[in-house]
């Protein structure tokens, strides 16, 4: 992704005009979720930015110049009920020191959390009642990603049975989309990884829980990929646009 994240954050790479992390935001205000805290690092300014300028690039308004100087904006945008708190986490933070340093804007409440550059039509509805159903402190979604080659079948004697493209791997890997209790933050530090060590103790003290997601999933991490998601929102087909 250098091509874009040379002048840019990932989650600031657009997909249909709009950058990635405003399709994230849309499918989870879309399920209720309209706070949001968004841990930035590497060029946050863009993200900063891009918040303190929205309703400006949103809406149409008027602007008296002068000593009196002020801002009408007229009309209303649909994410007008949107609460975002930006928080500069570091340029070098790991993801879990991230999470750690947002504490204050989610300490003592259950949230939701994920990664900036993945998009998915996962039903965060039926996730979260996944999580209370199971009384945890963390669940993590997962889904058993496709290949990325063709897959032959070959017998004993070497001769060539079957072709499959692109199948679907056995195992499942974590896709972000977690939900966690405020006990979380006994598992994380402020330069931790998120997916070594507190996952790993979590799941030594029978506190992680996975939600399998058999629906869309595809994360942005090189060229074609981006590709990939602006030619499915632009032929009107992108699986995560539930709103």
């Amino acid at each position: 992704m250098r091509e874009e994240t040379e002048y840019r954050p990932k989650p600031m790479v657009e997909i249909g005009g709009r950058p990635v992390i405003w399709h994230i935001m849309k499918g989870l205000a879309h399920a209720g979720v309209d706070e949001f805290v968004v841990a930035t690092g590497y060029k946050g300014d863009m993200v900063k930015d891009y918040f303190l300028n929205y309703e400006g690039r949103n809406n149409d308004f008027t602007v008296t110049l002068g000593a009196t100087h002020g801002i009408e904006f007229h009309g209303a945008h649909e994410e007008s009920t949107w609460k975002v708190t930006v928080s500069y986490t570091g340029e070098t933070t790991m993801t879990g020191g991230r999470v750690f340093r947002v504490r204050p804007y989610v300490e003592g409440q259950r949230f939701m959390c994920t990664y900036g550059d993945g998009l998915a039509n996962v039903d965060l509805s039926r996730l979260l009642s996944f999580h209370e159903e199971h009384g945890r402190i963390a669940t993590v979604t997962t889904v058993q990603p496709m290949s990325r080659f063709g897959v032959m079948e070959v017998g004993e004697d070497g001769l060539v049975t079957r072709f499959r493209e692109k199948p679907r791997v056995e195992g499942w890997i974590n896709v972000g989309f977690f939900v966690f209790e405020p006990e979380i933050f006994g598992y994380l530090s402020e330069d931790c990884v998120l997916e070594e060590q507190p996952l790993a103790r979590l799941a030594e003290d029978g506190q992680l829980v996975a939600y399998r997601h058999h629906g869309f999933w595809q994360p942005m991490d090189t060229y074609r990929e981006w590709q990939l998601l602006n030619g499915l929102w632009e032929a009107g087909e992108a699986p995560w646009k539930t709103w």
